[in-house]
């Protein structure tokens, strides 16, 4: 049995605490936050469950095996790099860190300890994108040309991070795991309207060299919350919203046939529009961070490398940075 202890009780924390304190393999050793009132919240909910305001008392308690780092992005590379020191495996939450260097030292200090460290990229543990991979990489969908994702919502403002380094990591991490290819280049715009200094909306550009091209739009102040991605290829175009409750992801057989009757002359260009079928694959609807959960809890008990593990959640941190580069050049292209 895999002891997890979780540190940071707030928005994400109660729902990592509650998924450990069900797991098959694992249990809910416990909890750490700053607020008195949120630990007595876990002693509602999880009677019995040991409490701590002090982080690094959660740390020394030899009973816990793992830990979740469930704080504030600034906070991440320090918590992790103690509990990595004090023997336990890590699982922390999206973005990894707040610069390659740290997300580095990070990795390199796992693998000092030999412990395990995941990071919380949850969507790659969804039935629908788990679904997407595998059709990307059978084919299916032709030469890939591009990639498009709307990720918009009213709220919730994060402190200490623009909302790039909050939704966009999303859809950055679901890239890195479904596609063949890693972007070479970045362009991106944003916009700050409250004087936080950090840009509440977004707009990003990725570059292949193949010619494959993402876009990504990540927006805190839409008045309709959106989660959709369109996949277009040669063959085939996938329609991925995630906020369907059943059909989350749809294939198109439609496309674009170009033929040339005369390749010198481009107005002699034959184009022919493809309308086939659609159709929705069945997908595993299992809770994405309870499979996220076991998974961890699985890679300890193996000593297996996770799907998203440290070299995952340093790749995205890398965009990242190249991201707001450009956005501090207003859109200037910036190499990854």
């Amino acid at each position: 049995m895999i002891s997890v202890g979780v540190i940071g009780y707030g928005y994400w924390g109660p729902n990592l605490a509650r998924n450990f304190a069900e797991l098959e393999g694992g249990e809910l050793g416990g909890v750490s936050d700053v607020s008195e009132d949120r630990l007595a919240l876990v002693k509602r909910r999880h009677p019995g469950c040991k409490t701590f305001s002090d982080y690094r008392r959660l740390l020394e308690d030899p009973s816990i095996d793992a830990v979740v780092v469930a704080t504030p992005v600034p906070t991440h590379h320090p918590v992790t790099m103690a509990a990595l020191a004090a023997g336990k495996h890590v699982l922390v939450t999206k973005p990894m860190a707040g610069s390659s260097e740290q997300a580095e030292a990070m990795i390199a200090e796992a693998e000092r300890c030999g412990k395990v460290l995941l990071v919380d990229h949850t969507f790659c543990y969804t039935g629908a994108v788990r679904c997407i991979r595998e059709l990307l990489q059978s084919g299916a969908l032709g030469e890939l040309y591009y990639y498009d994702s709307v990720r918009v919502n009213l709220g919730l403002f994060q402190h200490g991070v623009d909302v790039v380094w909050d939704l966009a990591v999303h859809d950055l991490s679901i890239m890195n795991y479904v596609l063949p290819f890693r972007p070479v280049e970045v362009s991106a715009t944003g916009a700050g309207h409250f004087g936080s200094g950090h840009d509440n909306i977004s707009y990003v550009t990725l570059f292949f060299e193949n010619n494959l091209i993402a876009h990504l739009h990540v927006n805190w102040m839409a008045p309709v919350k959106v989660r959709r991605t369109l996949i277009g290829g040669s063959k085939k175009m996938i329609v991925y919203d995630d906020l369907e409750p059943s059909e989350k992801v749809k294939v198109y057989d439609r496309g674009v046939d170009v033929s040339r009757s005369d390749k010198e002359n481009l107005y002699r260009m034959l184009v022919s529009y493809r309308t086939g079928d659609m159709w929705a694959p069945h997908l595993d609807l299992t809770e994405a961070l309870r499979t996220e959960c076991q998974h961890f809890v699985d890679c300890i008990g193996r000593r297996a490398t996770p799907i998203t593990g440290g070299a995952a959640g340093l790749e995205v941190v890398r965009v990242l940075e190249a991201v707001s580069r450009s956005m501090r050049e207003r859109g200037g292209p910036t190499k990854t």
